[in-house]
C-alpha cells in the first residue's frame, strides 16, 4: 500500500445536536482528510467539537450531513457489525482516561482486541508481551490497572491501540490527565509509533506546544474547521 494512501476523509459534514427546543450546530461543512503516516494536531476551545470530530472519524457518530469514510468505505453505509470490525482493524483509541478493563491485567488488556479479532489466546498473548515490551511494560503485564501510575495506564492504552497496528490512531487529550514528565513520555511513544508504523496519528489536544510539534494543526472555530497557521 502507498504510504499517502488515505485513511480517513471528511466531505462536508455537520453535526447538530438536539436537547428539547435548542438545536445547536457543532460542526458546519467539515472537510478533512487524513493519510497514512501523518501526524495531525487537533485544537480548539473547550466544546468547539474536537472530541465530536474524533468521534464521527472513528465511526462511533455518524454525521447530520456530508460523508465520513475509512480506506474509501462510506461508515454511514456499515451495519453496527460492520462498523465495529473496521474500527478493530483499522483503527486505535487512546483517550484521556484509559479506558482499561479493571478487572483484566495489562496483559490481559493488550490482547483483547486480537481475541475479539479470532486470533488464538495463545498468539493474541504472545503479541500483547511484544507491545507491552515496546513501551518499557513487559514487567508488569500482570498488573491490574489499579496497581499502575497514570502513565503506565496510558501507555498500556497505547500498546492496545498499537497491537492490532491500526491503519489510524485516533487520541483524545492523551496526555490531558499527566503531569508534565509522563505527557511527555507518552506524547514521544505516540509519534514514535506513528513513525515506526506508518500510522496516522490525529491528536486532539489542548496543549499548544504539543501541538506546535505534530506536522500539521487543523482549528475548530465555531464549527468551522480550518488549518492553522
Amino acid at each position: 500500500m502507498s504510504e499517502r494512501e488515505t485513511v480517513l476523509d471528511m466531505q462536508g459534514v455537520e453535526r447538530r445536536f438536539r436537547e428539547g427546543s435548542l438545536d445547536v450546530s457543532v460542526l458546519k461543512g467539515v472537510d478533512l482528510r487524513i493519510c497514512r503516516g501523518d501526524q495531525l494536531a487537533i485544537v480548539g476551545a473547550s466544546g468547539s467539537g474536537k472530541s465530536t470530530l474524533l468521534q464521527l472519524l472513528g465511526g462511533l457518530d455518524l454525521p447530520d450531513a456530508g460523508r465520513v469514510s475509512i480506506l474509501g468505505q462510506d461508515w454511514a453505509r456499515m451495519s453496527d457489525s460492520r462498523r465495529g470490525v473496521m474500527r478493530n482493524q483499522h483503527i486505535g483509541f487512546v483517550y484521556q482516561f484509559h479506558h482499561l478493563l479493571p478487572e483484566f491485567t495489562a496483559l490481559e488488556n493488550v490482547a483483547i482486541p486480537l481475541m475479539i479479532r479470532g486470533e488464538t489466546t495463545r498468539k493474541a498473548r504472545l503479541e500483547a508481551i511484544e507491545w507491552l515490551r515496546r513501551v518499557d511494560l513487559a514487567e508488569r503485564g500482570g498488573h491490574k490497572p489499579s496497581e499502575l501510575s497514570g502513565g503506565e495506564r496510558q501507555r498500556v492504552a497505547i500498546a492496545r491501540a498499537m497491537v492490532t497496528q491500526p491503519a489510524v490512531i485516533l487520541a483524545d487529550e492523551p496526555t490531558g490527565n499527566l503531569d508534565r514528565e509522563r505527557a511527555e513520555r507518552v506524547f514521544s511513544l505516540l509519534k514514535a509509533m506513528n513513525q515506526a508504523n506508518g500510522s496516522a496519528l490525529a491528536l486532539v489536544t489542548h496543549d499548544p506546544e504539543l501541538a506546535e510539534r505534530m506536522e500539521r494543526t487543523v482549528r475548530i472555530v465555531d464549527g468551522v474547521l480550518s488549518e492553522a497557521e
